[in-house]
């Protein structure tokens, strides 16, 4: 029972000051579930995030969800989604309650400003921190330089490609050139084990 009010917690936290959605959120999680918990790595933090761009649902959700199941199964997966989700809802609540009031006047509207500022840091550190993971290599440059023209291309098409499609496709690449690669591998490292007798 504790572990599972450790992650309500946890989540409850994160979900409070979690502007911005779910690759804004990633620094958080790294800070507090990989580094501060060791609840997770940040290679199983980005499957997820992974998995949570391709599935329906918000990413960040999605993500929490995920970090749940892992932790303590079903009701670890629920502790962390209600979590998530309990900070944001009170706090649209509020807003919801005093935003029409307010919304006008000078000072938020120069607060939110700051706060969209904030956000793109917030994203931006998220995608340096995913970029030195996930594109090790020439090849990974690649497939990143592919599917960010086709994501760029799509506003000049009259049909976008669904980034759900582009994940998988990734995915499907990761895999073929993963088992070609493992397999030139054993090739090359059965060729030496010959040249040594």
């Amino acid at each position: 029972m504790k572990e599972l009010l450790d992650l309500y917690l946890a989540f409850f936290k994160i979900g409070c000051v979690n502007f911005g959605g779910g690759y804004a959120m990633l620094p958080l999680l790294e800070k507090d579930l990989v580094q501060k918990r060791g609840w997770t790595t940040m290679d199983h933090l980005r499957d997820y995030f992974a998995v949570g761009q391709c599935t329906p649902g918000i990413i960040a959700l999605n993500v929490s969800t995920f970090i749940g199941y892992n932790k303590k199964k079903l009701p670890g997966a629920l502790a962390a989604t209600v979590g998530f989700l309990t900070g944001p809802i009170i706090i649209i609540l509020v807003i919801a309650a005093f935003l029409t009031n307010f919304a006008h006047l000078e000072i938020v509207q120069h607060a939110f400003a700051g706060i969209r500022v904030c956000v793109c840091v917030l994203i931006l550190q998220a995608v340096i921190r995913l970029w030195k993971k996930s594109v090790p290599d020439v090849l990974a440059f690649c497939v990143f330089l592919v599917i960010f023209l086709i994501m760029a291309g799509t506003q000049f098409f009259p049909y976008s490609a669904p980034a759900a499609l582009l994940v998988i496709a990734a995915g499907v690449f990761g895999i073929f050139f993963g088992r070609s690669d493992a397999e030139q591998k054993e090739a090359s490292a059965a060729k030496e084990k010959q040249e040594g007798h």
